[in-house]
C-alpha cells in the first residue's frame, strides 16, 4: 500500500510504527470505546493499513518497531492468519467493526486492553509473550482453541455477550499457557470451554459471572491440567461446571461461590486429582455435587455448603476440614444420590481416625451399620435391630454389660423366690440363684447349677429366654471385640 493513499490518521500510525511510538486518539477521560461506531475519520484506521504495517513495513536501524495504537476505530477485517509478526502489538481502547482473524498467526505480544470487538478468531495462534485482553468487550465468540501462549493470558474484567445460538462464548480448549490465566471479573453469556487445556501457573476466575441456559454447561474444563491453583472465589455460575478428569496440583477454591443448576449437577468433578478442594462460606449449591472417583489431599467442605444431593462413591481424601462433629458430617452421606455407599463411610471414618477422634469414628461406623440395615431382607434387619439395641453393633459394648446385669438381677430375684426342683436331690449342690442365672446366661461357663436343677412351667420358659438371650449377647460382644481389635 502506498502512503499517498492514506488518511492523516493512518499516516500518523505509519510514521510512528518504525520507532515504536505511541499513537493515542483518545479524547476526554469519560469517553467509552463502546461508542466507537460514532468516531469520525480523524481517528479511523483501516485494518488493511495495520496489516501492511505488521507484515511489510520498513524498519529503522537502531529502533524497535512496534504497533502502539489507542482509541482508534478500526474498519475492515484485520486478517493476520498464518502471518508471522515480529513486533509487539498493542491496540488498546479501540473499536473494531469486524472480527480480527489471527488464525495460526505467530505474534511476539498482543495487547487488546479495553477494546470493543465483535469477536475474535485466533484459534491455534502462537504468542511468544503475553496475550492481554483485559477489560475487553466482545459481542461474539472468542476463539482461542489450540493457542500456544508462552507468557500469561489476561482477561480481567472482560465481557462476552450477544452470541450466536449454540456457540461457546470463550474457546480455550487445548490451549497451552506458559504462565497463568487471569480472568477475575470475567462476564460470559455462554459456555467457557477449557477442555484439555494446560496451564503452567494458576487460573484465576474470582468474582466471574458465567451464565448459560438452564441445564447447559457454563464452564467445561474436562481433563484440564493446572500446575498451580484454580481460583473460583465468589463466582456466580448459572449452569454446570465440568471438571471430569481434571488435574489441579494446588487448590481448587470455590469459597463464596454461588453455583446454580437446579435438577442436575452443579459441579461435576468426578475422576479428578486435586491437591485441595475448598467449598466454604458459600450458600448450598443448587444442584448435585459430583465427586465420584476423585482423589484429594485436603477436602475443606463446610456442612452448610453441602447441597441437597451429593455423589461420593470412591471419593478419596486424606484430610477433612474444618473439624466438625460426626453428626454434622453424616448428614452429607445421607444425601448421596446413590443411596447407601459404604466407601463414603469408610473415608469419613479414616479421616476422623487420622486426627485421633475415635469417638467420631465409632459414630460413623455405627451410622454405616444402621444405613446398611435398611438394604437387608426382613430377617437381616431384625438381627440388625437386635445388635443395635444390645451393643450398638459392637461400637457400644457397655450396653452388653447393662443388659447382662439387668437379666442377671431378673433371673436371680425370680429363682430366689421360686427355687427350681433338683434333678437328683442326693447329688445336687446347694442352690444359688445368682450362679444359676449365670449358668443360663453364659452357657460357655458352668458353675454346676444349670445341670442340677430343672425349673417348671413359666420358669422353664424364662430359663429358655435367658439361654437364648445369653447366646445373642455373647455373639454381639464377640463381634464388638473383633471390630475393636481390627481397628487397632
Amino acid at each position: 500500500m502506498e502512503i499517498d493513499n492514506m488518511t492523516p490518521a493512518e499516516e500518523r500510525v505509519w510514521r510512528a510504527f518504525p520507532r515504536g511510538q505511541d499513537v493515542d486518539f483518545r479524547g476526554p477521560a469519560d469517553e467509552y470505546p463502546e461508542r466507537g461506531a460514532d468516531w469520525g475519520p480523524e481517528r479511523t484506521v483501516r485494518a488493511s493499513v495495520l496489516r501492511a504495517l505488521l507484515l511489510s513495513a520498513p524498519q529503522e536501524d537502531g529502533e524497535t518497531a512496534a504497533l502502539r495504537l489507542a482509541g482508534a476505530r478500526i474498519t475492515g477485517v484485520l486478517s493476520l492468519q498464518y502471518g508471522e509478526i515480529d513486533h509487539a502489538v498493542r491496540l488498546s481502547d479501540c473499536y473494531f467493526e469486524d472480527v480480527p482473524v489471527l488464525y495460526a498467526a505467530r505474534l511476539r505480544q498482543l495487547n487488546l486492553r479495553g477494546s470493543v470487538l465483535p469477536g475474535l478468531d485466533a484459534a491455534t495462534v502462537r504468542v511468544d509473550g503475553v496475550l492481554r485482553m483485559t477489560d475487553c468487550l466482545f459481542d461474539g465468540p472468542v476463539r482461542l482453541g489450540g493457542a500456544q501462549i508462552a507468557g500469561a493470558l489476561f482477561m480481567d474484567g472482560a465481557g462476552i455477550d450477544a452470541l450466536p445460538a449454540g456457540q461457546p462464548a470463550l474457546q480455550l480448549n487445548h490451549v497451552t499457557v506458559g504462565d497463568g490465566l487471569s480472568a477475575p471479573g470475567l462476564r460470559a453469556r455462554g459456555e467457557v470451554r477449557l477442555t484439555g487445556a494446560s496451564v503452567a501457573g494458576s487460573i484465576t476466575l474470582n468474582e466471574a459471572r458465567l451464565e448459560t441456559e438452564a441445564g447447559e454447561v457454563a464452564l467445561d474444563a474436562e481433563t484440564l491440567a493446572v500446575e498451580g491453583d484454580v481460583l473460583l472465589r465468589g463466582v456466580d455460575v448459572r449452569g454446570w461446571i465440568g471438571l471430569r478428569g481434571a488435574r489441579v496440583a494446588g487448590r481448587l477454591d470455590l469459597s463464596h461461590a454461588r453455583l446454580s443448576n437446579p435438577g442436575d449437577a452443579a459441579l461435576r468433578a468426578s475422576s479428578c486429582t486435586v491437591g485441595e478442594l475448598w467449598v466454604r462460606r458459600s450458600p448450598p449449591m443448587e444442584g448435585t455435587l459430583n465427586l465420584r472417583r476423585t482423589h484429594l489431599d485436603v477436602l475443606f467442605l463446610e456442612p452448610e455448603a453441602v447441597p441437597e444431593e451429593v455423589l461420593l462413591d470412591s471419593l478419596v481424601y486424606t484430610s477433612l476440614s474444618p473439624h466438625e462433629p460426626a453428626e454434622r458430617r453424616l448428614e452429607m452421606l445421607e444425601r448421596d444420590g446413590e443411596g447407601y455407599v459404604p466407601h463414603a463411610y469408610e473415608q469419613l471414618t479414616a479421616a476422623y481416625r487420622r486426627i485421633g477422634d475415635d469417638r467420631a469414628a465409632r459414630l460413623v461406623q455405627l451410622a454405616k451399620q444402621r444405613r446398611h440395615r435398611g438394604t437387608l431382607p426382613w430377617y437381616g434387619r431384625l438381627w440388625g435391630y437386635v445388635q443395635d439395641a444390645t451393643v450398638g453393633y459392637g461400637f457400644r459394648p457397655l450396653r452388653a454389660a447393662a443388659w447382662l446385669v439387668s437379666l442377671l438381677v431378673i433371673g436371680s430375684v425370680t429363682y430366689a423366690l421360686h427355687h427350681p426342683r433338683p434333678l437328683k436331690a442326693d447329688e445336687a449342690p446347694e442352690f444359688n440363684p445368682v450362679f444359676y442365672t449365670f449358668d443360663l446366661l453364659l452357657p460357655v461357663i458352668s458353675f454346676g447349677q444349670e445341670g442340677a436343677f430343672a425349673p417348671t412351667g413359666g420358669y422353664q420358659w424364662l430359663a429358655y429366654a435367658l439361654v437364648l438371650t445369653g447366646w445373642l449377647l455373647a455373639t454381639t460382644v464377640v463381634t464388638g471385640i473383633t471390630r475393636t481389635v481390627s481397628r487397632q
